[in-house]
């Protein structure tokens, strides 16, 4: 039997970022003016490009490392349960990382960004926090032995020029979602992609949506729900969804009891 096709690298990198919710940051040291390579572990959400964001202090060191030189790499790391990590995938992106300036670009990030890490919410606010985006120029994926890669930035990002009605309507469905359909995020979650846990409606939270995807919550667990094609628009996500959950309601009429 053929082995199915392994996807394009740009996407493997994209659906590591994706599906991250952490990374590590390496920046120039700034303190001592030596710009020697600093490594520090940062929360991370994405854009619907895939572009990194994170939330940081300016109090941090990475943060003074990065006003005083912004080009950085940040590391993301899909090697987590693995007998040998050297088989799994990694990517790092090699770009550089600004504060966001426009109001209305960091309200949405800041939003996409909080309920992937609610406990975010409880600092995002405060003065010294800024939101910070990468441009991404290139990336290096690993992933597994043979599969190495280096990639441009536009290999990398998803083409979203389209999607501005989707990122503009994202928390109506999300919340749409979390509100009338908590049954079938369960059923997506824990049938479909097999994740264990809390079964129940409400159990699980859908916490973002973008074109290839959704990403699903509960308590401490992440799980990331990809379309069998992109979407551009509020119909086509819901629609998408749609189908997700028949699918999981066919293969699995009644969700999983815990850990079932």
């Amino acid at each position: 039997m053929a082995e199915p096709a392994q996807p394009k690298p740009g996407v493997t990198v994209r659906e590591l970022v994706r599906e991250a919710g952490q990374a590590a940051l390496a920046s120039a040291l700034a303190r001592d003016g030596s710009g020697r390579p600093y490594a520090s572990l940062v929360l991370s959400a994405c854009d619907h490009d895939g572009s990194p964001v994170l939330l940081l202090s300016d109090l941090a060191d990475h943060s003074k490392n990065l006003a005083s030189e912004p080009k950085a790499s940040l590391l993301f790391d899909g090697t987590a349960g693995r007998a040998d990590p050297l088989t799994g995938p990694r990517a790092s992106l090699l770009g550089e990382l600004r504060p966001v300036a426009d109001r209305a670009q960091a309200a949405r990030l800041l939003a996409r960004y909080t309920a992937r890490h609610p406990g975010a919410a409880d600092y995002a606010g405060f003065a010294d926090f800024r939101l910070y985006r990468m441009t991404v120029e290139s990336a290096h994926l690993v992933a597994g032995f043979g599969r190495i890669h280096w990639l441009t930035g536009p290999e990398v990002l998803f083409d979203s020029a389209e999607c501005g009605a989707l990122a503009a309507t994202e928390a109506e469905i999300v919340g749409h979602m979390n509100a009338d359909h908590g049954d079938a995020l369960a059923a997506i979650a824990t049938g479909l992609l097999g994740r264990p846990g809390p079964a129940g409606p409400g159990a699980w939270v859908m916490t973002g949506i973008d074109p290839e995807g959704c990403d699903l919550r509960a308590g401490g667990r992440r799980v990331r729900a990809g379309f069998a094609a992109p979407v551009r628009d509020p119909e086509a996500a819901r629609a998408a969804l749609a189908a997700l959950a028949r699918k999981a309601r066919t293969l699995f009429p009644e969700p999983p009891e815990n850990g079932a």
